[in-house]
């Protein structure tokens, strides 16, 4: 059983136009096993939660605390915090030119776990998750997202998410450019994760076409570096039919 413990976190970035206040006193704990949705607008927060919680470093944390099974996260250096079991799925994940999928999905797993894998039982698990995937075995051949496509990028994510087996994974939009067939495909590597090492889940998401296929347990609602509301899936029923209007008013009044 693993948690990770977010308490009045607040958190700011360097602009042009000088510092800017991003968080303002978040809240949120993510137990093993739970699937927590965080939806909100544009420019809500949500995508800085996440890139906080992993460690970039352009995001400065002013006030608060994050843990994962009571140890700092905050005092811990990225590959740290990946080996201690948190993984994020980036929004927009970048190219490694040179780097074979291979050996890039090796190599983090020898750092997280301190040893190679076993080949065999690597190359069943490997397999495995590439056929839920519907990714061909040339897929590993390939530079690390060099040339792939936005649909690629994203199962390639979810690809490590199943193979690294973390704690708790933070997974920013991983919806966003995926078509129809795609969606499916991506959510159930997800689940799959979930189902098999108890993961916890926090999913970014604007809109709610991917929770029908991956079921939260709660939705938070971000508002201008807050949380505006929380509940359970019924929440996310109100934000389809409703929008975020409401919840933008409430701010801007007060």
């Amino acid at each position: 059983m693993s948690t990770l413990e977010i308490r009045n976190l607040h958190v700011e970035v360097e602009t042009d136009q000088g510092t800017k206040e991003i968080l303002r006193g978040v809240d949120l704990t993510i137990n093993s096993g739970e699937i927590h949705a965080i939806m909100g607008p544009n420019g809500s927060g949500k995508s800085t939660l996440a890139s906080t919680i992993a460690g970039h470093p352009a995001y400065e944390v002013t006030e608060g605390s994050i843990t994962l099974d009571g140890e700092d996260v905050l005092e811990m250096s990225v590959d740290e915090r990946a080996k201690a079991g948190l993984f994020l799925a980036m929004q927009y994940p970048v190219e490694i030119p040179g780097v074979s999928m291979s050996n890039f999905l090796r190599t983090a797993k020898t750092a997280i776990d301190g040893e190679a894998p076993a080949l065999r039982t690597w190359l069943k698990d490997i397999k495995a998750s590439m056929e839920g995937l519907r990714i061909g075995e040339e897929f590993l051949q390939r530079n690390v997202n060099e040339g792939f496509s936005g649909g690629e990028k994203k199962r390639a994510e979810i690809l490590q998410l199943e193979v690294l087996k973390p704690k708790i994974a933070l997974l920013d939009e991983t919806d966003s450019g995926l078509d129809v067939d795609a969606l499916r495909i991506v959510s159930e590597g997800v689940n799959r994760a979930h189902e098999a090492n108890g993961l916890g889940v926090m999913l970014i998401t604007h809109y709610t076409r991917i929770l029908r296929y991956i079921k939260p347990d709660f939705v938070h609602v971000f508002v201008a570096g807050k949380m505006a509301d929380q509940g359970g899936p019924e929440l996310a029923d109100k934000l389809e039919a409703e929008g975020y209007d409401s919840y933008l008013k409430a701010a801007a009044g007060a």
